[in-house]
């Protein structure tokens, strides 16, 4: 058993430290928002937070995230600035097909917890590596530049 932090709550989790986070999520705990893409830590979409910063889930073992906080798209929604990204996502229609969404919000709202107002180049760093088969990269741009203030 491994003991996990995932969205504020202590988790045990019946696997190998070497399992890759992703699949922990996905087939022990039914958490599936973090989706499967490449298993290679190319195309981010298995990006969570682990403390606070974008990981690539599917090529970082539990055992290396015990004692840290692991983040996934299933809490954005509580974090101020997660829901002010999703509601970005909608207001831009940035999802087409919707498979690499979870880990694209997960990196922009990295980036937009310790830059407020990023450049071009900042959004083009931090996004670096989170790919879009189908090409939303003007509206990804576009919700990360002008996310609607926090909800109450």
């Amino acid at each position: 058993m491994v003991q996990l932090e995932i969205n504020g709550r202590a988790t045990q989790v019946d696997a190998d430290p070497a399992t890759p986070i992703l699949w922990a999520l996905r087939d022990n705990l039914n958490l599936t928002g973090t989706k499967f893409g490449c298993g290679a830590a190319l195309c981010g979409a298995c990006t969570v937070h682990l403390d606070g910063q974008p990981v690539r889930a599917c090529v970082t073992p539990i055992g290396s995230a015990v004692g840290h906080r692991i983040t996934t798209i299933e809490a954005m929604h509580q974090d101020p600035v997660g829901k002010a990204v999703q509601a970005a996502w909608i207001r831009h229609d940035v999802p087409q097909c919707g498979y690499c969404q979870s880990g694209q919000v997960m990196s922009a709202t990295a980036l937009l917890r310790t830059n407020k107002t990023p450049t071009d180049a900042d959004i083009d760093a931090a996004m670096s590596g989170n790919i879009c088969r189908c090409g939303t990269y003007q509206r990804i741009r576009a919700a990360i530049r002008m996310p609607p203030p926090p909800l109450a």
